[in-house]
């Protein structure tokens, strides 16, 4: 049966499952056992105090007992509240987590999911805003989730806990209220298999997280002007490239929106694919529209004027459909 639940309901519903299914699944976090948390909220009262932990804020220890629990057999789920400060556990996460499977020969498996809360938040400022997938998609060894809505937010996350390698889990900040129709059993939404948001002709657009919503807004809104095709690849790593190949190669045309940053991110690994994959079947330039090379500020209206729109989105499409 299916029902209209949140974002953030999604997620802690495909927790539940799992922890129901699985006894070696544990989750912790800062403040992951607060009734207040829409995204664990019961799930202390129902699994117990041994089984999901608050964690106090730092970062580098519980990231690294995580691991460290991976290591012994566990499966565990580890929320940060904000990937800003994700930053501070590096070692952690790029030499522990994503590196050991590699550095055992495949002996010693890191069955971890990282969930990360991202995205401009309004007035969050720089250290509050950021994005990073594009940092941890540039580095081996993870599997790396930007789930757009929630019925992928439940799917995609109950296939990252039963992977049996590290996944980081991107949940946007403003997707947390965001409803939408969702199975009550359990599913999985595969990794590496894109989602077709909106058909089109005339160009594609491959958008990440909250942005396909803006990307699905732009092309409603250009409706019987120029038909537009969203592509949601719903996991950075692995990236369903077929899919964007050969939406590109039906439209000619590519327009990428990222909320990250523009400089070596995923907007730039996109296009770069096309460019060495399809170049011969585009009719004009790649577009891009992210967020530009500056921290984010914490004035409101400066954060709106560097953050992609819909706006901004319909201006790209149009330099490149003329």
């Amino acid at each position: 049966m299916t029902r209209e639940i949140t974002y953030a309901e999604a997620i802690c519903e495909a927790q539940r499952i799992a922890m129901k299914n699985d006894p070696d699944v544990i989750l912790f976090g800062e403040n992951v056992a607060a009734p207040w948390r829409p995204a664990t909220k019961g799930l202390k009262d129902e699994f117990g105090k041994e089984r999901v932990r608050d964690a106090p804020i730092t970062e580098t220890a519980f990231i690294g007992a995580g691991v460290g629990a991976a290591i012994a057999g566990m499966k565990p789920i580890v929320e940060l509240m904000l990937v800003d400060f994700s930053l501070v556990a590096m070692d952690q996460i790029l030499n522990q987590m994503a590196k050991t499977t590699y550095m055992t020969g495949g002996n010693v498996n890191i069955p971890m999911v990282l969930r990360v809360i991202y995205g401009a938040r309004g007035g969050g400022a720089a250290t509050h805003s950021e994005c990073l997938y594009g940092l941890y998609a540039h580095m081996p060894g993870m599997k790396i989730v930007a789930p757009s809505n929630p019925y992928d937010a439940k799917g995609l996350l109950i296939t990252a806990i039963k992977d049996k390698n590290p996944v980081v889990f991107f949940e946007h900040v403003q997707l947390t209220n965001m409803e939408g129709d969702v199975p009550e059993d359990e599913y999985s939404v595969p990794f590496g298999v894109a989602n077709l948001v909106r058909e089109g002709s005339d160009v594609t657009v491959v958008a990440v997280g909250k942005m396909v919503n803006e990307a699905a807004k732009a092309s409603d809104q250009l409706k019987g002007k120029i038909s537009v095709e969203v592509i949601d690849p719903r996991t950075l790593v692995p990236l369903d490239e077929e899919a964007i190949l050969r939406s590109v190669a039906k439209t000619g045309r590519l327009v990428v929106v990222d909320e990250d940053y523009e400089r070596c991110g995923f907007s730039a690994e996109v296009a770069a694919v096309v460019a060495e994959k399809g170049f011969h079947n585009l009719k004009a330039p790649v577009a891009r529209v992210a967020n530009p090379n500056v921290p984010l500020p914490f004035n409101r209206n400066l954060e709106k004027h560097l953050l992609p729109d819909v706006d901004k989105i319909i201006r790209a499409i149009r330099n490149v459909v003329k």
